[in-house]
């Protein structure tokens, strides 16, 4: 029988998972374009790794409790914390649908398990973060209307910021539970 409930034991490293999120967040470990304002940063990488040491489910939770957590006391509040959910729910999802739909726990302990749902992620997050970008958080951020955004930023830096974001939360996050070992946690 497939386990449905979560225990003490996983909403605690989940709700730890989200706060080390929302911590860097606040601190904002990463590099922002000076040209831009875009950040690549490691905020994601916690949500990712929650995928890899439980499931789809845990990633939705962790990603959803980081989002709230930024969303109340990052500087850059809901926008942020919004842009960053909606950018990076395309690669957990497709990740977790992966492993779900292959049936096999530690599916991407190999790594190049990761390279055909990392390239559909990649793609999904794209198609979704231009138009996000020019019609929602570049209007609100800078108060540019969408076609001064759309001439002032071509979309393939938005994409390039967008893969290299995702190559750094996943890699990362592939590092930390399977090379430092932090898959022994797992629930799987």
């Amino acid at each position: 029988m497939k386990k449905n409930k979560l225990t003490t034991r996983d909403l605690s490293i989940a709700a730890a998972l989200a706060a080390f999120s929302a911590i860097t967040q606040l601190i904002h470990i990463g590099y922002q374009s000076p040209q831009f304002g875009m950040w690549i940063d490691i905020v994601a990488v916690t949500w990712i790794m929650s995928l890899f040491l439980f499931d789809l489910k845990m990633s939705l939770i962790v990603s959803l409790l980081g989002a709230l957590i930024i969303t109340l006391f990052a500087p850059d509040t809901w926008l942020g914390a919004s842009m960053k959910w909606l950018a990076t729910m395309p690669i957990w999802f497709t990740l977790g649908y992966f492993s779900i739909f292959l049936k096999k726990t530690h599916y991407y302990k190999k790594p190049v398990n990761l390279i055909i749902p990392l390239t559909i992620g990649l793609i999904l997050r794209c198609l979704i973060i231009i138009p996000l970008n020019y019609y929602y958080a570049i209007p609100i951020w800078t108060g540019l209307t969408t076609f001064k955004a759309i001439n002032l930023i071509p979309w393939y830096i938005i994409a390039l910021f967008n893969i290299i974001q995702t190559l750094v939360d996943v890699i990362f996050a592939w590092i930390l539970v399977y090379k430092f070992k932090l898959s022994r946690f797992s629930s799987k």
